[in-house]
């Protein structure tokens, strides 16, 4: 009875109804008690329509009540089997519906993920931040040598460094991240690039008496240039802090019709097998990483690469040392 409340039913019935008795008088005269007939069969009708309609409004208001839940946070799947529009209907909700719930569990996924992010951070800057409080606290003494003094203002000025690296970094990664950093990529000498990305290591690879050697010809690549240089810094040095002294280090290109390929080969300890499948996580530090390393040189580099059509991959080298593979591919025209 309830759906008798329902305007357009009760509308229905009743046109019905005065539509059955309008033809019952008005055919009376000439068939006599067979408009009662009429009448009754009438009825059946009305009934039969009414039966349908109410099995539909059941059905419309199941579907209503399922889009409640999911709108309250349920995760539900709309399974009910429906015919004709509302088939059809029902499958576009379910549709929605799981869409719904693959958005909310990668919103979940990404709370999670910047949860632990912002962990990583204040753990990477609590270590510099607490030796430069420690380094702070030494200057106050009044009965400090100079020497020692020097030693902590220098310490304190690399912490700061370290930091100024570490915040510019993630907020480079974090455009990235956003689609926010623009690539302006055009077709550049590789050697020049690299040569570039080297620069900055001369000194701390001489004072480790290391040798870097860039095999590479005429080789060209697709890239935005200092964003390429950045990505290749953090490659060489991170084979820097590998390399013994008096080790080596080096970059090999390669060019053909597809891709431009750059491979960055140290001579250090390698890295262990368990650790080859997360070297370009956030955050991670392999078992030999030093204890300096933040664990987010690599990730930005391959975020770079990967943000350009590039690949990069990590193994050991037969010979001993770690071998970084970057791949450039060819601009589609």
């Amino acid at each position: 009875m309830k759906y008798l409340r329902n305007q357009d039913v009760l509308h229905e019935l009743l046109i019905s109804f005065v539509i059955g008795i309008v033809c019952m008088v008005i055919t009376y005269p000439f068939v006599g008690g067979y408009a009662f007939l009429f009448l009754f069969l009438m009825l059946v009708l009305v009934g039969i329509h009414y039966y349908f309609s109410i099995k539909r409004y059941e059905q419309i208001a199941q579907l209503s009540l399922s889009l409640d839940k999911v709108l309250h946070g349920s995760a539900i799947r709309i399974d009910e089997q429906y015919e004709g529009e509302l088939s059809i209907l029902s499958d576009e909700i379910s549709k929605m519906v799981i869409k719904l719930n693959e958005q909310t569990e990668l919103l979940q996924k990404d709370k999670v993920r910047l949860t632990n992010a912002i962990a990583d951070i204040f753990h990477q800057m609590r270590t510099p931040l607490t030796s430069i409080n420690l380094s702070l606290t030494v200057l106050n003494d009044d009965h400090l040598s100079n020497d020692k003094a020097l030693y902590y203002r220098r310490d304190i000025k690399k912490q700061l460094e370290k930091l100024q690296w570490l915040i510019e970094t993630l907020l480079k990664m974090s455009k990235i991240d956003a689609k926010t950093a623009i690539f302006h990529r055009q077709e550049l000498p590789t050697k020049d690039i690299l040569t570039k990305a080297i620069e900055p290591f001369a000194i701390p690879m001489e004072l480790k008496d290391q040798k870097c050697v860039l095999n590479c010809t005429n080789e060209k690549m697709f890239v935005d240039e200092q964003w390429t240089m950045e990505a290749f810094s953090n490659l060489i040095k991170n084979a820097m802090e590998h390399t013994p002294d008096g080790g080596m280090i080096q970059l090999n290109v390669s060019e053909n019709p597809l891709y431009t390929e750059v491979i960055v080969q140290d001579n250090g300890e390698g890295i262990l097998e368990e650790d080859i499948p997360y070297m370009f996580e956030r955050f991670y530090k392999g078992k030999n990483a030093k204890p300096e390393s933040v664990g987010i040189g690599l990730a930005f580099a391959r975020m770079i690469i990967t943000a350009q059509n590039g690949t990069i991959s990590v193994k050991n080298h037969p010979d001993g040392g770690a071998c970084f593979t970057v791949r450039f591919y060819k601009q589609i025209i």
